[in-house]
């Protein structure tokens, strides 16, 4: 279970400039809870995921992570629960680097990194085998470097890479934003079944409504730094767009964006 509570996260704060981004936001994620996350611009989606990452530290409150306190961790101590993958394809890989390389680190997540020669026969065997599935030729691309490939390949690569070492927690922000809709359904796809397959604990932030509702078995939406809707199960799989909208204008007394609509 990863269990926040109470947290506050300022920016600028004490000057003419400062955004209380989160306020006082609790919430408990069971293990494999796959939850989507909406809301207006600027409520606080994307600090809430830096924050579980420890990009971001907490001017209060706390964090724990299967019963541990993971609050002063550093992001870099966090990083061998957590996967992320950013709306920025070039963010998640090395762009001078091999296909082949960048796998190589992301199956030492959490270990020590060492000298070697170049990247073992027996792993580029096993990188063949995982790739092959996607369907994107990318086994037979392995010395070719990541910055060659297409936005959706590296988008790919990179939730191969944030999950090849079973994270505790995946966090998905606007993964597919940057992407044409052909291929941000293609990387959805993908996203589904490797969360299924492995049964991981996800938070995915999406503008999309339609990706919120039917992705994962719970929903939250934000406004102004808290949580002002959740929902799970069936009562999740009951809801359409329409009664998305008619939640965020009640519950939040906002204007829907249009990001928000066209999504």
């Amino acid at each position: 279970m990863i269990r926040v509570h109470a947290i506050n996260k300022y920016f600028h704060r004490g000057s003419v400039n400062e955004v209380h981004s989160l306020r006082d936001l609790s919430i408990d994620i069971e293990q494999g809870d796959f939850v989507t996350i909406i809301g207006s611009n600027g409520a606080g989606k994307s600090t809430f995921l830096s924050c579980l990452a420890g990009t971001h530290s907490l001017d209060s409150g706390s964090i724990a992570m299967a019963e541990t306190d993971v609050t002063r961790w550093p992001e870099h101590k966090r990083a061998r629960f957590i996967g992320r993958v950013f709306q920025d394809p070039l963010m998640g890989t090395c762009g001078s680097g091999s296909i082949a390389q960048n796998l190589a680190l992301a199956q030492k997540r959490g270990q020590r990194r060492g000298l070697s020669r170049g990247v073992k026969a027996a792993d580029k065997e096993a990188f063949r085998l995982l790739l092959r599935p996607l369907g994107l030729g990318l086994e037979d691309r392995l010395q070719d470097r990541a910055g060659l490939l297409s936005g959706g390949q590296r988008q790919a690569l990179t939730m191969v890479m944030a999950t090849l070492v079973r994270p505790e927690l995946l966090l998905l922000d606007e993964h597919t934003a940057a992407l044409d809709p052909k291929t941000a359904s293609q990387i959805l796809e993908l996203t589904r079944n490797i969360v299924t397959e492995h049964g991981l604990t996800t938070l995915m932030v999406t503008h999309n409504m339609h990706q919120a509702l039917t992705l994962g078995n719970r929903l939250i939406m934000m406004h102004r730094g808290r949580i002002i809707f959740d929902v799970r199960g069936k009562e999740k799989a009951g809801l359409t767009v329409e009664d998305l909208l008619d939640k965020f204008q009640s519950q939040a007394d906002a204007e829907v964006s249009d990001r928000m609509l066209l999504g």
